[in-house]
């Protein structure tokens, strides 16, 4: 019996570490980016005006985040990581950019004093529908999708939780730049 109850508690425990780390939110690596959309752009040659950064880039190698919340720490460090990537990588043509999913009528103003205060330099701030870009399949239960994608296809994705984009991911996600801008 006792060997029973043990097995039971293994098998939820581990199921539950599980579904935790299964998180999947976007295109998988390997898929193709599913294609255009026109977010608003808070900065960079459009800013103002609803513009497809998927377009723009075309087959650069691009890093996009997709965010919930505009208020994390992590993710703005992460943002100025990989704005700081996509200067380094100038002569690959890196692209990168965030999409902020949010219907809240106070974020436009929030995210241009964030620009304004961290001087991004390359990366583009913009804003979407809380659902996000059909196509692209954003989970609701991610508060952090990150892709990197060359030639239209996805080489990483990574999907966070609300509170669980850590430095040590950060450290990860602009580490595996590499892995399109070569």
């Amino acid at each position: 019996m006792f060997r029973k109850m043990l097995a039971v508690a293994v098998v939820v425990v581990l199921g539950g570490i599980v579904v935790g780390a299964d998180l999947k939110s976007g295109p998988q690596s390997g898929e193709k980016v599913p294609g255009p959309f026109h977010p608003l752009n808070i900065n960079g040659e459009d800013a103002g005006k609803k513009a497809c950064l998927y377009c723009k880039n075309g087959d650069n190698p691009v890093a996009v985040v997709f965010a919930r919340s505009a208020d994390n720490p992590t993710l703005k460090k992460l943002i100025a990581a990989l704005d700081t990537a996509t200067q380094k990588n100038a002569k690959a043509e890196m692209g990168s950019f965030v999409v902020y999913l949010a219907a809240d009528d106070t974020l436009e103003a929030k995210l241009k004093a964030q620009v304004e205060e961290a001087k991004y330099k390359k990366i583009v701030l913009s804003i979407e529908s809380p659902e996000g870009p059909s196509k692209y399949n954003i989970a609701r239960d991610a508060d952090v999708t990150v892709l990197l994608y060359k030639e239209r296809v996805v080489a990483a994705n990574y999907a966070f939780a609300k509170d669980k984009l850590t430095d040590s991911d950060v450290e990860k996600i602009v580490a595996d730049v590499s892995k399109i801008a070569k």
